[in-house]
């Protein structure tokens, strides 16, 4: 019986061991094949990037603080990277998947990425970033659900929708990519997709037939968080739903002063979530609207997404003429104020329970500034570009952090200019030597003719100023200093500029970009280097041990094996491993000091 007693005791130790090396932030684990699939969204048979098989792909669900693990496998014939806009990836830009922190994953192999969502909360979405894959899907959501000890700024809704809407092209992504190539206009987009699926057909003119489109059913009197987001590729949408009002309560991570829209626009790369209640009488379905803004609207009516809000007691289809959209074509003054409209709840709390508005942005001294002037895309060396600046980026052939990390010479600058060049532009490799825990100030001056949506990795930004014509210094007496929406994409109007603040709080390298594909596609994009003089790796990790390489270093880089797709996993089994044999070792003890 002392033996007995000895061998739980024992066991006791080895479930404490278990205890402590287990009871870290959770680990979730997704699996993404992408490939190609043939589907006919607008009605014309054309290839397309399918995540598992689906297109759109799988939502991702996780919880503040998971560590996530993605184990991704490039089954496409070409070159392959996922990016996160808006997950900040805290420590890791190693993670970001973009070129300028990532080599690509070569079609037939796997890569997994892992990180933590760490003090995040909201509405993201995720897809591939390369060589204009984006315009042919691989996209799906990303949601980051607050722990249960959180409170959050409504009550817990009766269920959660997502809805995904873009402007869509019938050509492929490297029908698109060469008509840029060869100096061309892409033109109008032959539609819209709500979810991946065409519109219903409420017009015979417009609509042919046959299209299958997207229906989301709801039950009478209950309340849906609606997550949207525009992944299209260079289109503003106008959102909304027949005859329900939609109650703003988060974008990108931080929550809103909740107000009612009847419409809103959502710009590419913009993510919203809405509260909307199912409170009409269910004599017929409603629309569900995404329809081309800040366009000639009467030219663009085919670029219009269409689907059904069912109600389960519905009495019949939806029928009649789609809901208007705002009535503003002689007012520009509409969009600027609704985009000014959206504003930060600053009582509630996010990822934590402090009030969003304890961090008061507004007292911090700027410490430098940087004035971004996008321009038409134009002639650059005999190849149409696109600049910030009057540079026109071009990724290193080594990413950044890891031509740092291997001491490569010659393959970047860090010459970005703060100000627009007064020269000729040109192409170049300069990026922004940001200063670590610095708070900058960039201002964004759209000259170009078409609205921009801006997007920062690895930051969200405080959106402190937005108005039509050149931003001067006077400028910034417009600021709002208070409750300024924090997020990672921003809307830059034509013929306007947007300011907006932002903490470098977050070491590595990350993209700064806009997120009309062309516009990127053609160069318009910077990082900014950001690093700790005195880095201990707590402040940046190291590369990860299953880091590619390529460029400089592709000599570093070994042959494809399984066990590259296992990170997430070779770390528990070590702690598991490493557990055992503590225990192997703590028993034995006991058996010692027993006889």
């Amino acid at each position: 019986m002392v033996a007995f007693g000895e061998y739980m005791r024992c066991l006791v130790h080895i479930a404490f061991l278990f205890g402590l090396c287990f009871a870290g932030d959770p680990y979730v684990n997704f699996v993404f094949e992408l490939s190609y699939i043939s589907v006919s969204p607008l009605g014309v048979p054309q290839q397309v990037i399918a995540v598992n098989g689906a297109f759109p792909g799988p939502i991702l669900n996780v919880t503040t603080n998971n560590n996530v693990v993605v184990n991704v496998t490039n089954k496409l014939d070409e070159n392959l990277l996922i990016t996160w806009p808006g997950v900040q990836m805290r420590r890791a830009s190693w993670q970001d998947g973009v070129l300028g922190t990532n080599c690509p994953i070569p079609p037939n192999w796997h890569w997994a990425y892992q990180f933590q969502v760490k003090d995040q909360i909201g509405s993201y979405f995720y897809f591939p970033s390369l060589n204009f894959q984006r315009a042919a899907g691989g996209f799906g959501s990303f949601i980051i659900t607050k722990r249960a000890d959180i409170p959050q700024p409504f009550n817990t809704p009766d269920g959660d929708i997502v809805i995904m809407i873009g402007d869509w092209y019938t050509r492929n992504h490297t029908a698109l990519r060469g008509a840029l190539d060869a100096g061309q206009d892409l033109g109008m987009p032959d539609g819209v997709l709500i979810n991946g699926k065409g519109p219903y057909r409420y017009n015979t003119t417009l609509v042919p037939e046959g299209i299958d489109y997207e229906t989301i059913n709801v039950d009478p009197g209950k309340t849906y968080r609606i997550h949207v987001h525009n992944v299209g590729v260079l289109t503003c949408l106008n959102f909304r739903i027949q005859n329900h009002n939609l109650l703003l309560v988060e974008t990108e991570g931080f929550y809103t002063s909740q107000q009612n829209y009847t419409s809103l626009d959502i710009h590419v790369g913009q993510s919203y979530s809405f509260l909307v209640t199912m409170d009409q009488n269910a004599s017929s379905d409603y629309y569900i609207v995404a329809s081309a803004r800040l366009v000639n609207e009467s030219l663009w009516q085919r670029v219009t997404g269409v689907a059904v809000l069912h109600y389960s007691n519905s009495q019949g289809k939806a029928s009649g003429p789609l809901p208007d959209p705002p009535n503003d074509f002689y007012d520009k003054s509409f969009v600027l104020n609704q985009a000014l409209s959206i504003r930060q709840n600053v009582s509630a709390g996010g990822a934590r329970p402090n009030p969003q508005g304890s961090y008061h942005y507004g007292l911090i001294n700027v410490t430098e500034v940087y004035i971004l002037r996008s321009m038409p895309p134009m002639m650059i060396n005999g190849k149409l570009r696109a600049t910030f600046n009057g540079i026109s980026f071009v990724n290193p052939d080594t990413p950044i952090r890891l031509a740092d990390w291997f001491n490569v010479k010659g393959d970047y600058k860090l010459d970005f200019p703060s100000l627009p060049m007064t020269g000729s532009p040109l192409v170049d490799r300069s990026i922004i030597n940001g200063t670590y825990r610095g708070f900058i100030e960039v201002v964004l001056q759209n000259n170009d003719t078409v609205p921009q949506s801006f997007h920062m990795d690895g930051y969200s930004f405080f959106v402190v100023g937005m108005a039509y014509g050149e931003w001067t210094e006077n400028s910034r007496s417009s600021y709002n200093r208070w409750d300024a929406i924090s997020r990672s994409t921003t809307q830059v109007f034509p013929g306007g500029w947007t300011a907006i603040l932002v903490s470098l709080d977050n070491a590595g390298v990350w993209n700064l970009r806009v997120q009309n594909l062309d516009r990127w596609y053609l160069g318009q994009e910077t990082y900014i280097r950001i690093i700790n003089p005195e880095e201990d790796n707590s402040t940046e990790l190291a590369p990860p041990d299953n880091v590619l390489y390529c460029g400089a270093l592709s000599h570093l880089q070994k042959p494809q094996t399984s066990a590259a797709s296992t990170v997430g996993k070779q770390s528990r089994l070590y702690l598991m491993l490493l557990t055992v044999f503590s225990s192997a070792i703590l028993c034995s003890i006991f058996k010692t000091n027993r006889y």
